[in-house]
């Protein structure tokens, strides 16, 4: 089974918008732990995640095991924990939307408190939370594994675009299903799919899309009235060049026109037009009509992460790249999307993450220095049909580090099933169980060897 499903695919650690609070500037004096007085149950646990998306879930499944479920608490407002891989295959038609959601109950870890309410500021000198209604959680642990805020808005004439047909998004519970109607009431013209001047989680999917749109239209016979468009701010179409290589062959092939360093800046819903400006000439920007537009929203750190004590300067949770610790606090720990690690933001990563972490915080708690070191590894499925996949696995120096004795930038219809069946059962199985902390044993199985 582990051999099969090596790692979960790319996804949103932690969906939602977080409110602003400004955090409070704040000075650590030496490297041992603050200790906060033990208050009532209700408002001191000795491990406090925040954000029940991937990251905390699998985490809170490791620490109950290490701490006993009743000194666990997960702050969390969402009632339901989606799957969001699988968002690429329901915007393409090949799986339901319900498949991929789950009350956010039924995958807390049995025993462990639910939080359900957001958080508003952290005071790590103080260790301390402050939710929502003034409630303050103390804590002697703290993970932070808040996930990625979507910026929609960001984009004249967004959300409110969406309301309209022919347009929408693989990256929300809401604009999902709108993708695969806009696909197929597709007529001809120009179907453009687009990837913002910002980080993004799974920065495959923007063309993941493109691709089942592209198969979609071949099998309906309307390929030849498509002109299909990938407008990337990017300079690149991948960050890792061997499976760059594969992919310009598959758009070579399958004539899908790649304009690089273009950006979406407004989208005119009503007239069916969306407006790029060009990185490389700010301030000058090209018009395209559109019969079908697949966008991507700009991200960025949850607000309450932004001038916060526990963040670096963008807003990033500033943990060292090895070790998962804060650089700052010691007791104070990141993982996944909203963390300053140099390296794509998908599920995957935080199962390789999960690992290190889960033996960085063993070390800290018996006053250790942690020497498990994360290499960060990611994976990125790149679905470029209803039966193919590219499985690309690489680490921090964008080099890649496969699980297979194979060549794993070729599109394999094995690879495509681990994508569409095998990922979700590890993932709900295994991943937010907290028993699967990436392929790295499997690797090592096969005789490809470590870093």
């Amino acid at each position: 089974m582990s051999a099969i499903g090596v790692v979960s695919s790319c996804s949103c650690l932690r969906p939602g918008v977080w409110l602003l609070r400004p955090g409070m500037h704040n000075k650590m004096s030496s490297f041992g732990l603050h200790t906060a007085a033990r208050c009532a149950a209700k408002d001191y646990y000795e491990v406090l995640v925040l954000g029940g998306g991937t990251g905390g879930i699998t985490m809170s499944a490791r620490m109950k095991r290490k701490v006993g479920a009743e000194n666990v608490a997960v702050v969390e407002p969402s009632k339901t924990h989606y799957y969001q891989p699988l968002w690429t295959l329901v915007g393409g038609g090949a799986k339901q939307l319900a498949t991929s959601a789950r009350p956010t109950a039924s995958v807390m870890p049995k025993g462990v408190e639910w939080i359900k309410s957001r958080v508003t500021a952290l005071d790590p000198d103080k260790n301390c939370v402050w939710l929502e209604s003034d409630t303050k959680i103390s804590y002697k642990y703290l993970i932070i594994a808040l996930g990625i805020s979507l910026h929609y808005e960001k984009i004249k004439g967004l959300p409110e675009g969406f309301d309209h047909p022919k347009i929408g998004s693989n990256y929300s519970v809401r604009t999902v299903e709108k993708t695969w109607k806009a696909l197929q009431d597709f007529k001809e013209g120009n179907a453009i799919f687009t990837f913002p001047n910002t980080p993004v989680k799974c920065a495959g999917a923007p063309q993941k899309i493109m691709y089942l749109s592209e198969a979609y239209w071949r099998k309906t016979g309307k390929r030849s009235k498509a002109n299909i468009m990938f407008n990337t701010s990017l300079g690149v179409i991948f960050g890792v060049k061997k499976y760059a290589d594969a992919l310009l062959e598959i758009i070579k092939e399958r004539n899908i026109a790649v304009n690089y360093k273009c950006n979406l800046v407004e989208v005119r819903a009503d007239k069916q037009e969306a407006v790029f400006e060009n990185l490389d000439k700010p301030g000058v920007t090209e018009v395209h009509q559109y019969e079908m537009l697949h966008v991507t929203p700009p991200m960025g750190p949850p607000d309450v992460l932004i001038n916060s004590p526990v963040s670096d300067g963008i807003g990033w949770v500033d943990v060292d790249k090895e070790t998962l610790q804060h650089k700052k606090y010691p007791n104070v720990f990141g993982i996944g999307d909203c963390t300053n690690l140099p390296t794509s933001k998908t599920a995957a990563a935080v199962a390789a993450q999960s690992g290190v972490l889960d033996t960085t915080i063993s070390l800290v708690m018996k006053n250790q220095l942690p020497t498990k070191k994360y290499d960060g590894y990611t994976s990125c499925p790149l679905v470029t049909g209803y039966n193919k996949v590219i499985l690309a696995e690489f680490d921090y120096d964008a080099q890649p580090l496969e699980t297979f004795p194979i060549d794993q930038s070729k599109e394999r219809v094995t690879m495509y099933h681990m994508k569409a069946d095998m990922m979700p059962f590890l993932y709900w199985n295994a991943l937010l169980k907290g028993y699967w902390g990436g392929p790295a044993p499997v690797r090592k199985l096969m005789h490809l060897g470590l870093k």
